[in-house]
């Protein structure tokens, strides 16, 4: 058995700041997304999703994929989705088996409402500390380690990736 590589001080410290980073961002997004538009930062994420696919559609199987949540969590999603009227389920035509989503109009609608605000307090906590080299550089640096994953089979789709 290889011996335990453990992270030196300088990686432990950069390891912690990231840890405490990425939950702050995403308690961060969480409370701007409840606070100005009363939905989770999931439902966002599935609004997100749809919008961007052809027709606005995606079966549920590539919508879970995509998202990397369990089938049991994106089922309770779009059935909250589905009572605000926002999204719709169906089976297929030609294959009954399989049940799509769809983003309706209004789901549409409160996507853009919600928006504007998402995207201003990514922007202030995230890009506005940095400068735009900076930011090149924090592009550049989580690619190098995204293609590492990726070359470990470490793969997912995210929106506007």
């Amino acid at each position: 058995m290889p011996e335990t590589r453990w992270l030196d001080d300088e990686e432990q410290r950069t390891w912690r700041a990231y840890l405490k980073t990425s939950h702050l961002l995403q308690m961060a997004l969480e409370r701007q997304l409840q606070r100005d538009s009363g939905m989770p930062h999931a439902y966002y994420m599935i609004l997100v999703a749809l919008s961007e696919s052809p027709e606005r559609t995606m079966t549920m199987t590539q919508l879970a994929a995509f998202l990397q949540y369990s089938a049991s969590r994106l089922s309770h999603a779009m059935a909250r989705l589905e009572e605000k009227g926002w999204v719709r389920r169906a089976k297929r035509h030609e294959d009954r088996r399989t049940t799509v989503a769809q983003l309706t109009d209004a789901g549409f609608a409160a996507l853009v409402e919600a928006a504007p605000g998402h995207v201003e307090e990514v922007r202030r906590i995230l890009f506005d500390p940095l400068t735009p080299q900076q930011t090149r550089e924090f592009h550049g640096l989580l690619d190098r380690i995204l293609a590492g994953m990726e070359s470990e089979g470490l793969t997912a789709e995210f929106p506007g990736t």
